[in-house]
């Protein structure tokens, strides 16, 4: 696995920018204003979006600077505001002085005492140039000076905060994710208020310089979690990040494994619980969705109404989820394995009613329910990749249409077509897309396996799915905990979801500090008092 992941990256960095394009690139800023303009036009290729602004101001009016920002990524009424009405009418004092300890003056000056923003960082080279510049900052450049200034003035059109559309809810928070990393921060922000929540950002990709944040409680994450998913974004080496799909591939432990070892969400209140739980979340600019780590099994059948509603009421809403998911994954290969192998399994009177059915059909059970199988899965991603007035409406019409005409045509018999609508309904009650997906690629492996050898060969393929679920681990957690290895702590929040005053304790294997929520000796509602 090491020498693939190796050979890939020598692959890899062939198409990265060389050594030498990096040195050029770290070039420092020239005391010449029209060179500096010169060299940011000719990198940019004059592009109309570049825009350049040069004034006069200081002391007479006798110090050209120019202003440098990329239209749509900033705010123009702010450069208005902040910026030229401080440079052009603020600024009284600064001169074209030659000597170094003066010119250092005047530009600490320019800092403390004119530019009013709170944005601010130094620029020497080009490198920092044009990557400040490209992420949305307006850049200050001096004439006589081999220093200028990235300001922040981050702005343009960004969608803003709207309702979760894969993860809604009946009860609880609506809002989501947006395309801003700065919005989505802010909204995690606002569900943890408190100091210990630490964010850190890099860039990453030689070309789109996208900013990656990853974010967790101080006091509640495992440092040695938070550094080893320091060291596997470290590690990336591509030319572009453009979702969080990217980062997922490139930092999962396991890469040839159907289920998924990383969750995804799109709310922050799942973040927020996520976070408190000891786990790291990771997100990137331009994605509505944010990474969860470490992920386990059991973390994909979990909702957010899971803790908004009372107990009972989730943990029979938990067990219909586990129903749902072995339905959806081994209901068309039971029903091969029954009808082929081991009739004597069925009462009589339904053995003769599906003879019956299956007397004018010409294809065996296995190839009937492939046949409708992939007729519904192209159906579904039909649906899914039409237009959305329309997708739906197509997608219901076309499953009844097809599936009755079927029928009457003698090619599947009417019972195929009830289990696999059972199974394509049960399929999407498993509450993530991912591991849903996982449930649909492994189903056509059980049907084969029915196929050959009855529930034998079911048998012997959950034993080989079992054994690989249990060898998988994410960011060095056991992917089935706390089922295997069992823990009794933690089987309060599996199968069946214990009341809140119960759950005062944290996952033991994620969290290996400050495991308790609360104090166990706090005060317990009245009813358990009685008890």
């Amino acid at each position: 696995m090491r020498r693939i992941k190796k050979s890939l990256k020598n692959r890899r960095s062939q198409s990265l920018p060389t050594q030498n394009d990096e040195i050029k690139n770290k070039e420092h800023l020239t005391g010449n204003l029209k060179e500096n303009i010169q060299k940011v036009k000719e990198e940019t290729g004059n592009s109309d979006d570049i825009i350049v602004r040069e004034i006069r101001t200081g002391k007479e009016r006798k110090l050209n600077a120019a202003l440098i920002y990329t239209d749509g990524l900033i705010d123009n009424r702010s450069i208005q505001d902040f910026i030229l009405e401080s440079l052009m009418f603020d600024i009284q004092d600064i001169e074209t002085d030659k000597k170094p300890s003066s010119k250092e003056n005047q530009l600490q000056q320019l800092k403390d005492s004119v530019l009013a923003v709170g944005d601010l960082k130094d620029i020497t080279d080009y490198n920092t140039l044009f990557t400040s510049l490209l992420s949305g900052h307006v850049i200050l450049l001096l004439d006589g000076y081999t220093q200028g200034f990235a300001i922040g003035m981050k702005g343009g059109k960004v969608r803003g905060v709207s309702e979760a559309t894969t993860e809604s809810t009946v009860r609880g928070p609506k809002e989501a994710y947006s395309e801003s990393l700065r919005t989505n921060t802010s909204l995690l922000r606002r569900k943890v208020n408190d100091r210990n929540l630490w964010l850190e950002t890099k860039k990453i990709g030689t070309v789109t310089k996208t900013d990656v944040s990853i974010a967790y409680i101080k006091n509640i994450a495992n440092d040695k979690v938070v550094e080893e998913v320091r060291q596997r974004l470290d590690r990336i080496e591509i030319d572009g990040i453009l979702e969080t799909g990217y980062i997922e591939e490139l930092i999962q432990d396991e890469t040839y494994t159907p289920f998924p070892t990383i969750f995804t969400t799109e709310r922050p209140d799942v973040t927020a619980a996520n976070l408190l739980e000891g786990r790291i979340a990771i997100f990137v600019d331009g994605a509505p969705h944010c990474l969860i780590v470490p992920a386990l099994f059991v973390q994909f059948f979990q909702t957010a109404d899971d803790y908004y509603q009372r107990a009972d009421i989730v943990t029979l809403l938990r067990i219909l989820r586990f129903i749902g998911f072995f339905i959806a994954l081994l209901g068309p290969s039971l029903y091969i394995a029954i009808t082929t192998f081991h009739q004597e399994m069925l009462p009589t009177p339904l053995l003769i009613n599906l003879a019956a059915q299956r007397e004018g059909v010409p294809f065996p059970a296995f190839i009937e329910a492939l046949l409708m199988e992939v007729t519904f899965e192209i159906l579904r991603e039909a649906g899914v990749r039409m237009p959305r007035t329309i997708g739906q409406a197509v997608s219901i019409v076309g499953t009844l249409v097809i599936g009755t005409a079927a029928v009457d045509a003698g090619i599947v018999s009417a019972a195929m077509v009830i289990v696999v609508a059972i199974t394509a309904i049960s399929s999407f009650i498993v509450s993530s897309f991912n591991l849903s997906i996982s449930v649909r690629m492994l189903r056509f492996v059980f049907m084969g396996l029915a196929a050959s050898f009855g529930l034998f060969g079911i048998s012997i393929g959950l034993l080989a799915l079992t054994l690989h679920l249990c060898s998988l681990r994410s960011f060095g957690v056991p992917y089935m905990s706390p089922l295997a290895p069992f823990n009794m702590e933690g089987q309060k929040d599996v199968l069946i979801r214990f009341p809140r005053w119960a759950l005062f304790s944290r996952p033991r294997l994620i969290n290996q500090k400050n495991l308790k929520r609360e104090d166990v000796s706090s005060p317990k509602p009245e009813s358990q008092k009685r008890k």
